[in-house]
This record gives C-alpha cells, sequence and structure tokens, in this order.
C-alpha cells in the first residue's frame, strides 16, 4: 500500500474513532489539545534533529539529476547538480515546512472555526509521516541511502501511485546538459 492510500485509510479509520471521543467535556477536549501540540513538537524535534546530523556527516558527494517535467508544460525537466547534504537539508525543510503548514491550518480550523476532530486526526498523521519519511529511515533508523532510499527520492505519486520521479540515468542528464549548453550560446 502506498503513502497516499495508507493516509487516506488512517484518516477513515480516525474519523470514525473521533466520532466516538467525547469532545464536549473540557477535560478530554484538553487532553487532545496537549497530545496535537506534543506530537507536533516531537516531529519539530525529530526533523531540527535529522537537520544537526546531516549537517555533522556534510556529505558532499555530488548528485546529478533532472527533475521531473511538469505535466502542465511542455517544458522539459530541469538538471539539478547539488550534494546529497544540500538535497538532504532541501528534504527537511521542505517537511517542517509542511508540518508548520499544518499547524497554521490547525489554528485556524480549531481557534477559529472551533472544529476538534481534525486535532485528532492530525496527531496521528503526524507520526505516520514521520514514520514515512525517507530521511528518518536513512538518519535515525541507520538504514543505508540504496533502493527506494536512493537519493534523489522518488515522488510519493497519487493514489494509484502514478507519479513523476527525477530521472538519474546519464543520458537524461546528458540531454539536459546540451539543452543547457544551447540556451548559453
Amino acid at each position: 500500500m502506498n503513502a497516499a492510500t495508507s493516509n487516506l485509510v488512517i484518516s477513515i479509520g480516525a474519523m470514525q474513532v473521533a466520532r466516538k471521543i467525547p469532545f464536549d467535556d473540557p477535560q478530554v477536549l484538553n487532553y487532545v489539545r496537549v497530545a496535537y501540540v506534543v506530537v507536533q513538537l516531537a516531529v519539530l524535534g525529530v526533523y531540527y534533529f535529522i537537520t544537526s546530523k546531516i549537517k555533522a556527516k556534510n556529505d558532499q558527494t555530488v548528485l546529478k539529476y533532472v527533475e521531473a517535467a511538469n505535466p502542465m508544460t511542455k517544458e522539459p525537466g530541469k538538471l539539478v547538480t547539488t550534494t546529497n547534504r544540500d538535497y538532504d537539508l532541501t528534504e527537511v525543510s521542505k517537511a517542517m515546512r509542511g508540518v508548520w503548514i499544518g499547524i497554521a491550518m490547525m489554528a485556524f480550523l480549531h481557534g477559529y472555526m472551533k472544529y476538534t476532530q481534525p486535532l485528532f486526526i492530525q496527531s496521528l498523521m503526524g507520526l505516520k509521516n514521520l514514520y514515512d519519511s525517507k530521511l528518518v529511515t536513512i538518519y535515525i533508523m541507520g538504514k543505508p541511502a540504496e533502493g527506494d532510499l536512493k537519493r534523489p527520492f522518488k515522488g510519493a505519486g497519487g493514489l494509484l501511485g502514478g507519479g513523476s520521479e527525477p530521472q538519474t540515468d546519464k543520458a537524461a542528464i546528458e540531454e539536459a546538459e546540451k539543452r543547457i549548453g544551447k540556451k548559453d550560446d
């Protein structure tokens, strides 16, 4: 089961469980609020820890790939030349940005709109997303960056698993380098 499908299944299951929770009770609501805050702080803490591990490791191995082309435009993908360190820091930054956006949305949904069920659901999803993170697998669980964990990471894809992924083959990189050379002339 891919990540999008498992997220959907967990969300639907959590919604069913959330219906049974008595959010009208102020004590229960406070417990759910505390759980949400603790989970979000834990997720951010793990990402900050991973950032420090990436910086300490300082892997300067050159990484070249062609970004997946945007299906909405006819432009080909662009060539990216970076290091493993910079790539991983960019990925951690994206993950942390996602957490902060989720916190902002939850502040609006719960603080302004007074919805309570999303607090419970997002507590579970925060832990699930942390578990699915490839950087957590590499830097916390200590697995080598091979196979599915090889950089650049493949896109998550949609519900059916279809997603464009970066091209790392030599032919695609050479083709992108030729395009760049032609544009500079």
